[in-house]
């Protein structure tokens, strides 16, 4: 089982993933673009990744462009779909 501490920790490379490509999730959940369900999946497919120090890294050095997320992320494929 996850932690409290694991599982807030990749929340908050969800969000801010999420923010690098230009998403607010919130505004998006309230949209109804995306669940609360679908969010909670996404912070666990995110725990699994293996590297979550190289993206918070990343996402603290500003390495992106504005917009874009690294091919690696679990969730590109999610957050490619909130951009459309």
């Amino acid at each position: 089982m996850l932690g409290r501490t694991t599982l807030k920790r990749h929340a908050i490379l969800v969000d801010r993933m999420a923010a690098q490509a230009g998403i607010d999730l919130q505004e998006a959940a309230m949209r109804g673009r995306i669940t609360i369900a679908e969010i909670e999946d996404a912070v666990l497919r995110c725990t699994g990744c293996a590297q979550p120090c190289a993206c918070e890294n990343m996402l603290d050095r500003m390495d992106l462009p504005a917009g874009q997320v690294p091919d690696f992320c679990r969730n590109s494929e999610v957050l490619s779909e909130l951009r459309k």
